[in-house]
């Protein structure tokens, strides 16, 4: 059975959340509501408006070198690195430009770069973009990653974030738990929806979500 999405608008453009209720699986934790990125990270014309939205939020004199796009944000990234190159923003790499890339994961789940990626982390003044930060986990992974190759990381920000803060830096998001307010994350064994007795509506990843 497929899922029913609901929708609010954006205040601040054409950006819409769109977001089904119920109990929902990733690979760390459970959540009471699924968002769909769908539309965010494949139409062009939602990917430039929400990197308007994000970078605005972001100090005019931030140096920003490279852009890790998590969750399969490159579309919103790349439209970010073009916001910011518009913008006149500041960038030290020696082309005057800003790099969009993305993780590489091991079997185990950790991230590493390639021999020809590395250098575009390596030194660089890193943004960590993601399409939902519920819980912090795998921005944290991308802070750890940048500074094993002694990358900087300069800021987070997503589409969604269930927190204020990560690395005690602020997440810079379009969406917040405000728009949301009966968000949750659990693990799964503290998750009170299964304690319930409530099936799982989905199993969802950065990829989207398999009904059940």
């Amino acid at each position: 059975m497929a899922i029913k999405l609901l929708s609010i608008p954006n205040k601040n453009g054409n950006f819409p959340l769109r977001f089904a209720k119920g109990h929902f699986a990733t690979s760390h934790s459970h959540l009471n509501y699924y968002i769909d990125f769908t539309m965010s990270k494949h139409r062009l014309s939602e990917a430039r408006e929400g990197a308007k939205i994000l970078c605005s939020q972001i100090p005019f004199t931030q140096v920003i070198d490279t852009i890790l796009c998590l969750d399969g944000t490159e579309l919103l990234g790349a439209c970010m690195a073009s916001e910011f190159t518009r913008a006149g923003y500041t960038n030290m790499n020696s082309h005057r430009t800003i790099y969009v890339v993305s993780p590489e994961y091991t079997g185990g789940s950790q991230i590493i770069f390639r021999d020809n990626i590395a250098p575009m982390i390596v030194g660089k003044h890193v943004l960590v973009l993601a399409a939902s930060i519920s819980t912090g986990y795998t921005a944290r992974s991308a802070i750890e990653a940048i500074r094993y190759y002694n990358g900087t990381s300069v800021g987070v920000c997503s589409i969604y974030a269930g927190v204020d803060k990560c690395e005690d830096m602020p997440v810079r998001s379009i969406y917040s738990k405000t728009d949301i307010p009966d968000y949750e994350s659990h693990s799964a064994h503290d998750c009170p929806l299964c304690k319930a007795g409530i099936k799982i509506d989905g199993l969802v990843n950065s990829h989207g979500i398999s009904s059940l």
